[in-house]
């Protein structure tokens, strides 16, 4: 049953912006978990993603196991590989990296999923995954091998975003990177928007709430925020709930 995507969907008819908090195991130990997930809660974040480019075997797994003890939103798995897959999350993005031309991201790794899948209870939304340049190289880039999308060509991302729509997919994400120097440019965002009849994630350089709301108005169905919690979590400060 999608339940996670539904609800999603039907927030999105009630014209609500939704905010994914994004949890790279690779860069938090477990004992860190319930104190973040305590300032997480207390914003307006909607949605909590997990994963990273590059994370051990298991870590994942542990540190689902412990944010599930904290919080009750939805946890949904972002994985850089098959090893980051956990039954503790609620639900999967099964991305496919339609941006590059990799057959390993492209469907390859889909493939030596399907074992760990078959018999688990996460919800698997299909996803096509978007990377745009943003000034200096990402995680994405070196670990499948492939390279963004120029900024500047601005109808190969809308008919990429689009291409993955017609292929099925059920979400967008627009990434511009971890630690990206430049969010994906608003014009892009607009411009995918109007093409798609699917929700559009997107994430990557939003660093500040003005981004996050620039980000809203152009046209972005959730947001995706990590690397500013990462280097400055008084940011939660600006997005905590309005009570």
């Amino acid at each position: 049953m999608k339940v996670v995507y539904n609800n999603i969907l039907s927030s999105i008819s009630k014209g609500k912006k939704l905010l994914a908090i994004l949890i790279d195991p690779d860069k938090m130990a477990v004992e860190m978990a319930s104190g973040f997930i305590e300032k997480v809660n207390a914003s307006i974040a909607t949605h909590i993603f997990v994963g990273g480019s590059s994370v051990d075997e298991n870590d994942t797994n542990c540190l689902v196991a412990e944010i599930k003890k904290y919080t009750n939103l939805p946890i949904v798995l972002f994985p850089g590989d098959v090893t980051q897959i956990t039954n503790h999350a609620d639900a999967l993005l099964f991305l496919s990296l339609i941006s590059g031309d990799n057959p390993e991201y492209l469907i390859g790794k889909h493939i030596k999923a399907v074992s760990q899948l078959r018999h688990s209870s996460l919800e698997v939304i299909p996803t096509g995954y978007v990377l745009i340049e943003n000034g200096k190289q990402t995680a994405v880039e070196r670990v499948t091998e492939t390279k963004p999308l120029a900024r500047r060509q601005a109808q190969q991302i809308v008919d990429t975003a689009k291409a993955g729509e017609l292929l099925g997919m059920q979400l967008i994400y627009l990434e511009a990177g971890s630690g990206a120097q430049h969010p994906v440019p608003l014009e892009i965002i607009s411009l995918v928007k109007q093409e798609l009849n699917i929700p559009l994630i997107v994430g990557g350089g939003i660093r500040t709430k003005q981004h996050l709301e620039a980000a809203y108005n152009a046209g972005a169905n959730v947001v995706v925020i990590g690397t500013a919690f990462e280097v400055n979590d008084s940011f939660f400060d600006e997005l905590k709930i309005q009570l």
